[in-house]
């Protein structure tokens, strides 16, 4: 497995492109922003894209969505319960300010504990809504990319439409906190973390509120 991590965007998110070494197949996880940016690395690694997952419907993770599909024509996949944030990020990046290109119709939905298959990789779908309804994570081996769910020492905002903390709770402590302690996570702002990390550090697990979007 071969992970490139990309800050894209105004506020900047961190899209993730991985890929199998063995096949040459790869995914784009939130690509926020910067189609054009994150397209020039999967030509450059000489990558065939066959799957983009926005782990949520936020404007901020899904801008590139329509240059990659165009260029790429690999599938786009979301959770279908944040298809109606997908239809209107034009009007959500409006209000912080901000642009971004509609967004293409997905090609399916996601559902939790489907399997995405990357070359010889496998992804596993992890439901964690809270942040936003349809919200998800990819388990990929000993790798967690966890969208706006979990970061380090924080959790996802939940003052956004369809948002709820004691749902996010409730998805964080149910599909991650029982994962491995070296368990690494990706998540869609700020550094990397792990789950032994956040089990031990993370207060907002416990109470409070996010200070990321």
């Amino acid at each position: 497995m071969r992970i490139h991590t990309l800050v894209v965007g105004a506020l900047q998110v961190n899209c993730y492109i991985v890929a199998c070494e063995e096949t040459r197949q790869a995914i784009v996880i939130d690509p926020g922003d910067e189609g054009e940016r994150i397209w020039e690395v999967v030509s450059a690694e000489g990558y065939e894209l066959k799957q983009i997952v926005n782990t949520h419907g936020h404007f901020d993770h899904l801008g590139g969505n329509k240059f990659l599909v165009e260029k790429s024509g690999a599938q786009l996949l979301i959770h279908e319960l944040d298809l109606n944030l997908l239809k209107t990020i034009t009007g959500h990046a409006a209000k912080f300010g901000l642009e971004v290109e509609p967004s293409p119709v997905p090609d399916r939905f996601l559902s939790d504990g489907d399997i995405l298959k990357i070359g010889r990789l496998e992804a596993r779908v992890l439901h964690t809504p809270g942040h936003s309804p349809g919200g998800i994570c990819l388990l990929m081996g000993e790798h967690l990319f966890s969208g706006d769910t979990l970061f380090a020492r924080s959790v996802g905002r939940t003052d956004l439409p369809g948002g709820d903390f004691a749902t996010l709770l409730e998805g964080i402590r149910r599909q991650l906190l029982p994962l491995p302690d070296a368990t690494v996570v990706h998540p869609g702002h700020g550094p990397d973390t792990t789950i032994g990390e956040e089990k031990a550090l993370n207060s907002f697990i416990n109470s409070g509120e996010s200070e990321f979007l």
